[in-house]
Protein backbone atom coordinates (compact mmCIF):
# COMPACT_ATOMS: atom_id res chain seq x y z
CA UNK A 1 0.00 0.00 0.00
CA UNK A 2 1.66 3.51 -0.97
CA UNK A 3 2.18 6.06 1.43
CA UNK A 4 -1.00 8.26 -0.07
CA UNK A 5 -3.31 5.22 -0.05
CA UNK A 6 -2.45 4.70 3.83
CA UNK A 7 -3.59 8.49 4.68
CA UNK A 8 -6.54 8.15 2.81
CA UNK A 9 -7.88 5.02 5.18
CA UNK A 10 -6.91 6.51 7.96
CA UNK A 11 -9.75 8.67 7.95
CA UNK A 12 -12.47 8.33 10.18
CA UNK A 13 -16.13 7.74 9.07
CA UNK A 14 -18.54 8.46 11.92
CA UNK A 15 -22.34 8.30 11.64
CA UNK A 16 -23.17 11.48 12.53
CA UNK A 17 -26.24 10.80 15.14
CA UNK A 18 -23.71 9.31 17.05
CA UNK A 19 -22.41 13.03 17.49
CA UNK A 20 -23.00 15.14 20.86
CA UNK A 21 -26.56 17.44 20.89
CA UNK A 22 -24.79 20.51 19.72
CA UNK A 23 -23.34 18.59 16.56
CA UNK A 24 -25.90 16.92 16.16
CA UNK A 25 -28.16 20.30 15.74
CA UNK A 26 -25.29 21.71 13.70
CA UNK A 27 -24.97 19.22 11.46
CA UNK A 28 -28.35 18.21 11.05
CA UNK A 29 -28.12 14.36 9.81
CA UNK A 30 -30.96 12.79 7.91
CA UNK A 31 -33.05 16.11 8.05
CA UNK A 32 -34.91 17.12 5.07
CA UNK A 33 -34.46 20.70 3.05
CA UNK A 34 -35.90 22.52 0.62
CA UNK A 35 -33.87 23.76 -1.95
CA UNK A 36 -34.16 27.43 -4.12
CA UNK A 37 -37.22 25.53 -6.44
CA UNK A 38 -38.93 23.89 -3.29
CA UNK A 39 -37.70 20.15 -3.82
CA UNK A 40 -37.09 18.38 -0.88
CA UNK A 41 -33.65 16.31 -0.27
CA UNK A 42 -32.36 15.00 2.75
CA UNK A 43 -28.81 16.08 5.27
CA UNK A 44 -26.36 13.72 4.87
CA UNK A 45 -25.51 11.75 7.57
CA UNK A 46 -22.06 9.98 7.04
CA UNK A 47 -19.35 12.38 7.79
CA UNK A 48 -15.09 12.29 7.49
CA UNK A 49 -14.29 13.14 11.01
CA UNK A 50 -10.78 15.50 10.64
CA UNK A 51 -8.96 15.73 14.11
CA UNK A 52 -6.68 18.49 13.41
CA UNK A 53 -5.42 20.78 11.28
CA UNK A 54 -2.20 18.53 9.95
CA UNK A 55 -4.38 15.82 9.07
CA UNK A 56 -6.56 18.35 7.16
CA UNK A 57 -3.74 19.54 5.14
CA UNK A 58 -1.61 16.06 4.85
CA UNK A 59 -5.06 13.78 4.21
CA UNK A 60 -4.85 13.67 0.08
CA UNK A 61 -7.99 12.68 -1.47
CA UNK A 62 -6.93 12.87 -5.44
CA UNK A 63 -3.27 13.59 -6.57
CA UNK A 64 -3.87 17.30 -6.58
CA UNK A 65 -6.63 17.77 -4.13
CA UNK A 66 -6.14 17.64 -0.31
CA UNK A 67 -8.63 17.17 1.90
CA UNK A 68 -7.84 20.75 3.58
CA UNK A 69 -9.29 22.77 -0.03
CA UNK A 70 -12.30 21.62 0.67
CA UNK A 71 -13.14 22.40 4.47
CA UNK A 72 -11.58 25.93 4.81
CA UNK A 73 -14.53 28.36 6.64
CA UNK A 74 -15.37 31.67 7.13
CA UNK A 75 -16.51 33.05 10.03
CA UNK A 76 -20.28 32.60 8.81
CA UNK A 77 -19.46 29.17 9.76
CA UNK A 78 -20.97 28.11 13.03
CA UNK A 79 -18.48 28.60 15.65
CA UNK A 80 -18.57 25.07 17.04
CA UNK A 81 -17.73 23.55 13.23
CA UNK A 82 -15.11 26.11 13.16
CA UNK A 83 -12.72 23.91 15.93
CA UNK A 84 -11.22 20.69 15.16
CA UNK A 85 -12.31 17.61 15.17
CA UNK A 86 -13.98 18.69 11.77
CA UNK A 87 -16.71 16.72 9.99
CA UNK A 88 -17.39 17.01 5.74
CA UNK A 89 -19.72 14.93 4.07
CA UNK A 90 -17.52 11.51 2.78
CA UNK A 91 -19.43 12.59 -0.97
CA UNK A 92 -16.32 14.91 -0.56
CA UNK A 93 -14.36 12.08 -2.16
CA UNK A 94 -16.30 12.31 -5.30
CA UNK A 95 -16.31 15.83 -5.72
CA UNK A 96 -12.34 15.42 -5.59
CA UNK A 97 -12.20 12.61 -8.20
CA UNK A 98 -14.60 14.75 -10.52
CA UNK A 99 -12.36 17.99 -9.75
CA UNK A 100 -9.04 15.63 -10.79
CA UNK A 101 -10.88 14.91 -14.07
CA UNK A 102 -11.35 18.93 -15.14
CA UNK A 103 -8.19 19.95 -13.78
CA UNK A 104 -6.61 17.26 -16.29
CA UNK A 105 -8.90 18.85 -19.32
CA UNK A 106 -8.12 22.74 -17.96
CA UNK A 107 -4.37 21.78 -17.94
CA UNK A 108 -4.09 24.34 -15.05
CA UNK A 109 -4.60 23.81 -11.22
CA UNK A 110 -8.08 25.00 -9.95
CA UNK A 111 -8.12 26.98 -7.00
CA UNK A 112 -10.81 26.68 -4.60
CA UNK A 113 -10.99 29.33 -2.06
CA UNK A 114 -12.08 29.99 1.51
CA UNK A 115 -16.15 28.87 2.01
CA UNK A 116 -15.64 27.96 -1.52
CA UNK A 117 -16.12 23.78 -0.82
CA UNK A 118 -18.28 22.26 2.07
CA UNK A 119 -20.91 24.63 3.96
CA UNK A 120 -22.72 23.02 6.82
CA UNK A 121 -26.55 23.76 6.98
CA UNK A 122 -25.45 26.06 10.00
CA UNK A 123 -23.89 28.43 7.59
CA UNK A 124 -25.11 31.68 7.77
CA UNK A 125 -25.35 31.30 3.64
CA UNK A 126 -27.07 27.92 4.23
CA UNK A 127 -30.72 29.64 3.40
CA UNK A 128 -31.80 26.80 1.27
CA UNK A 129 -30.26 23.40 0.62
CA UNK A 130 -27.38 23.69 -1.95
CA UNK A 131 -24.85 20.39 -2.71
CA UNK A 132 -22.21 22.58 -0.96
CA UNK A 133 -24.10 20.97 2.20
CA UNK A 134 -23.55 17.61 1.05
CA UNK A 135 -19.79 18.39 0.19
CA UNK A 136 -20.66 17.74 -3.98
CA UNK A 137 -19.89 21.66 -4.93
CA UNK A 138 -17.19 23.83 -5.56
CA UNK A 139 -16.51 27.32 -6.47
CA UNK A 140 -13.64 28.17 -8.16
CA UNK A 141 -12.50 31.84 -9.22
CA UNK A 142 -9.13 31.20 -10.86
CA UNK A 143 -7.87 28.18 -12.74
CA UNK A 144 -3.90 28.27 -13.21
CA UNK A 145 -3.28 31.88 -13.57
CA UNK A 146 -6.43 32.99 -15.13
CA UNK A 147 -8.91 34.55 -12.78
CA UNK A 148 -12.63 33.78 -13.59
CA UNK A 149 -14.04 36.99 -14.51
CA UNK A 150 -15.92 37.60 -18.03
CA UNK A 151 -18.58 36.12 -20.13
CA UNK A 152 -16.17 34.16 -22.57
CA UNK A 153 -13.88 32.76 -20.05
CA UNK A 154 -16.33 31.36 -17.60
CA UNK A 155 -18.52 29.87 -20.41
CA UNK A 156 -15.26 28.23 -21.87
CA UNK A 157 -14.59 26.44 -18.57
CA UNK A 158 -18.16 25.65 -18.24
CA UNK A 159 -18.21 23.92 -21.69
CA UNK A 160 -15.05 21.85 -20.38
CA UNK A 161 -16.96 20.81 -17.13
CA UNK A 162 -20.29 19.91 -19.07
CA UNK A 163 -18.30 17.57 -21.38
CA UNK A 164 -16.44 15.64 -18.64
CA UNK A 165 -19.72 14.47 -17.40
CA UNK A 166 -23.56 14.92 -17.66
CA UNK A 167 -23.47 14.47 -13.96
CA UNK A 168 -21.66 17.96 -13.69
CA UNK A 169 -24.01 21.00 -13.52
CA UNK A 170 -22.83 24.24 -14.05
CA UNK A 171 -23.87 27.82 -13.67
CA UNK A 172 -24.51 29.44 -16.46
CA UNK A 173 -22.89 33.10 -16.81
CA UNK A 174 -24.75 36.08 -15.73
CA UNK A 175 -25.33 38.61 -12.52
CA UNK A 176 -28.63 37.11 -10.47
CA UNK A 177 -27.26 35.36 -7.22
CA UNK A 178 -27.77 31.75 -6.53
CA UNK A 179 -29.26 31.07 -10.28
CA UNK A 180 -26.02 32.78 -12.24
CA UNK A 181 -22.41 33.15 -11.78
CA UNK A 182 -20.11 36.50 -12.88
CA UNK A 183 -17.00 36.12 -11.34
CA UNK A 184 -16.48 31.99 -10.46
CA UNK A 185 -17.51 28.50 -12.04
CA UNK A 186 -19.75 26.60 -9.60
CA UNK A 187 -18.99 23.33 -10.08
CA UNK A 188 -21.60 20.79 -8.46
CA UNK A 189 -22.73 16.90 -8.76
CA UNK A 190 -26.22 17.02 -6.86
CA UNK A 191 -27.42 15.92 -3.82
CA UNK A 192 -24.68 12.84 -3.32
CA UNK A 193 -24.99 11.13 -0.22
CA UNK A 194 -22.10 8.37 0.17
CA UNK A 195 -22.54 4.97 2.33
CA UNK A 196 -19.10 4.14 3.32
CA UNK A 197 -18.42 0.51 3.26
CA UNK A 198 -17.78 0.20 6.81
CA UNK A 199 -21.05 1.17 7.97
CA UNK A 200 -24.02 -1.18 8.17
CA UNK A 201 -27.11 0.28 7.82
CA UNK A 202 -29.52 -1.85 9.82
CA UNK A 203 -28.99 0.51 12.64
CA UNK A 204 -32.15 3.36 13.78
CA UNK A 205 -31.26 6.66 13.55
CA UNK A 206 -30.23 7.25 16.81
CA UNK A 207 -26.85 7.46 18.47
CA UNK A 208 -25.59 4.42 19.24
CA UNK A 209 -24.42 4.96 23.26
CA UNK A 210 -25.86 3.78 26.51
CA UNK A 211 -27.52 7.47 27.32
CA UNK A 212 -30.85 7.59 25.94
CA UNK A 213 -31.64 10.65 23.73
CA UNK A 214 -34.69 11.71 24.66
CA UNK A 215 -35.71 13.14 28.31
CA UNK A 216 -39.27 10.97 28.55
CA UNK A 217 -36.84 7.72 27.70
CA UNK A 218 -34.36 8.23 30.89
CA UNK A 219 -37.49 8.85 32.82
CA UNK A 220 -38.74 5.28 31.59
CA UNK A 221 -35.54 3.82 32.06
CA UNK A 222 -35.54 4.98 36.04
CA UNK A 223 -39.42 4.00 36.19
CA UNK A 224 -37.66 0.69 35.64
CA UNK A 225 -34.83 0.34 37.98
CA UNK A 226 -37.14 1.48 40.67
CA UNK A 227 -39.31 -1.25 40.33
CA UNK A 228 -36.67 -3.77 39.84
CA UNK A 229 -35.33 -2.48 43.33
Amino acid sequence: MSEQQSINHSIKVVDAFDLDDELRSLLKPGEMVRDAEGRRHRLPRYFYEIPNHEAAVSIRLTNHFGLNEFTLVDLKEAARLQQFPRYVPCAVRVLAFYLEQFRREAGASVHIPVNGGYRSPSHKRSLTATPHMWATAADIYRIGTTILKGKETIEKYNGIAEELSDDIHVLPYGHVTGATADDHIHFDLGYITVIPTEISEDRMEQPQESRPRFAFEDRRRRDRRTVDE
